[in-house]
């Protein structure tokens, strides 16, 4: 990690990668994370919303669970947690591709500090995309838990928007950012060190793969556990 976040040899080498990463990380899991994140705020509606009826809690609190659920724990949880195996097996296994080709020795002859030209771009590229990704997760599992809720009927759109209104804490915004931040370094950087130290052939190429994103996960969901407890 300190050699790679050395100072970089030239600015605009580092700038162009970083925004091609930036591309990679954001526009290529855009996709994904929209559908998990409607349908994570699709199902917690519907299942909040069957527990509620018949009940004395009003109904406006499914809009209420939702919207707070989406927010502390589910955008920035279940989103970092697909990216790493989105995400974090491509940066292994691109960079471990290179390590075995022998391309990452070459630009080491050549003197660059391979560490930094190929694992800051990446790290930096996901400080700046994922939260924003983790921010669109957020309001689209919202706008699914409204679409799905008042489909089926079980609330009014009135009372969906009323729960969302209730009891807002503009804090839980603020450990959102903090978790998806935390996250993306923990996934950038345990998945490029997997890829920059592989040694052998293609079987150990794709155990350094599969080690990247098991590693990355179980990383994440203690340092969800760490940071709920430091922010709570």
């Amino acid at each position: 990690m300190q050699s790679a976040i050395a100072r970089p040899e030239k600015l605009s080498m580092y700038g162009k990668e970083t925004m091609r990463q930036m591309h990679d990380i954001g526009v290529g899991s855009l996709v994904i994370v929209a559908i998990i994140s409607a349908f994570m705020g699709a199902v917690t509606a519907i299942q909040f919303a069957y527990q509620l009826q018949g009940g004395f809690i009003p109904m406006y609190y499914v809009g209420y669970i939702v919207r707070d659920t989406m927010i502390i724990e589910l955008a920035p949880t279940i989103t970092c947690l697909v990216l790493a195996g989105k995400v974090g097996s491509n940066m292994a296994a691109e960079i471990g591709g290179m390590r075995q080709k022998e391309q990452i020795d070459a630009l080491e002859i050549m003197g660059v500090n391979t560490a930094a030209y190929l694992i800051a771009p990446k790290i930096i590229a996901a400080l700046l995309v994922i939260p924003l990704l983790v921010i669109i997760a957020a309001f689209l599992g919202i706008i699914g838990g409204y679409i799905a809720s008042t489909a089926t009927g079980q609330i009014t759109g009135g009372q969906y928007e009323m729960g969302l209104l209730s009891f807002y804490q503009p804090y839980f915004v603020f450990m959102m950012i903090v978790k998806s931040v935390v996250f993306a370094f923990i996934l950038t950087s345990i998945s490029c060190y997997q890829g920059y130290y592989v040694t052998g052939g293609s079987i150990e190429l794709g155990k350094a793969s599969t080690n990247a994103v098991v590693l990355s996960d179980i990383a994440i969901l203690c340092a969800d556990y760490i940071v709920a407890i430091l922010l709570t």
